[in-house]
């Protein structure tokens, strides 16, 4: 979505504003937000964890997007029809339309104040979103960052990796996927980890993240999931345990097995996983 976003969207005006979601805008008065976006240029899109951070005007505020659990960006001609749960639509300057689409209104549009950043580097993260942690792919999410994170925690190792104050990014699909991919189970106390596991679990969440984005996300039944053109991903075809239960595992052939966590479904192999 970041991609298509900076391909896309940067360096349009928007034209016009529509809003008829309440929750989508429950920061800032729908009024207020209409009148900033009205006549702004969106610059190249950002990511933070979960959050698209697009650029207004000269950087010093950023319009802030979190799509949640239904959300969606879609960009279209104006005579498309309009989906169902529409709540904003900005008109662009190349006459397409930016239409977040939310069926279940968990997710929201605000703008923030960005404080400067470096020298030529992009702006920082707005002060609504300081209560997040690193992006796992940012350069200062390091294996001994996370070491040093891990020390003392009891809370089990799939929470914790959820638990975007500690690590901003991670959900239940690629934390099961991460999980598989460094030989971890997801009860593990997480601060049990030894030296050599906490480097297999800073690459294997950086490889699965990096191998999701190329792939362009996971698209399941649902089909919730989609880019800016309607189009679903591909990485919910390579996924080597989440969704998977009963199937074998595609490393040692065994049964994959589905477990409850907090509601929420966990999938993993316990002969790879011990």
């Amino acid at each position: 979505m970041r991609r298509g976003l900076a391909l896309e969207v940067a360096g349009r005006d928007v034209t016009s504003v529509a809003v008829t979601g309440a929750r989508t805008v429950r920061r800032q008065p729908a009024v207020a937000l209409v009148e900033r976006l009205r006549g702004a240029r969106l610059g190249e899109a950002g990511r933070i964890g979960k959050f698209l951070l697009v650029p207004l005007d000269d950087g010093a505020e950023t319009l802030v997007i979190h799509l949640r659990m239904s959300g969606q960006l879609l960009l279209t001609a104006p005579g498309w029809p309009l989906a169902k749960h529409t709540h904003a639509v900005l008109g662009l300057s190349d006459g397409r339309e930016l239409r977040f689409v939310d069926p279940r209104t968990f997710g929201e549009l605000f703008v923030a104040a960005a404080p400067p950043g470096g020298p030529g580097a992009p702006p920082g993260r707005p002060a609504a979103l300081a209560h997040l942690g690193p992006d796992p792919l940012s350069p200062g999410w390091s294996a001994a960052v996370l070491g040093r994170g891990l020390i003392g925690r009891t809370a089990r190792l799939k929470l914790l990796l959820m638990d975007q104050r500690f690590v901003a990014g991670i959900g239940n699909i690629y934390s099961d996927e991460a999980l598989f991919e460094a030989r971890l189970r997801f009860d593990r106390p997480a601060g049990s980890l030894s030296g050599d596991e906490i480097g297999r679990l800073h690459r294997a969440v950086r490889k699965t993240l990096r191998d999701a984005v190329t792939h362009r996300g996971s698209s399941l039944r649902d089909a919730q999931y989609v880019d800016l053109f309607g189009a679903p991903g591909d990485y919910q075809n390579r996924h080597r345990v989440y969704g998977r239960e009963g199937e074998p595992c595609t490393r040692c052939g065994g049964p994959v097995r589905r477990i409850s966590l907090g509601g929420r479904s966990t999938f993993l192999c316990e002969t790879c996983q011990p």
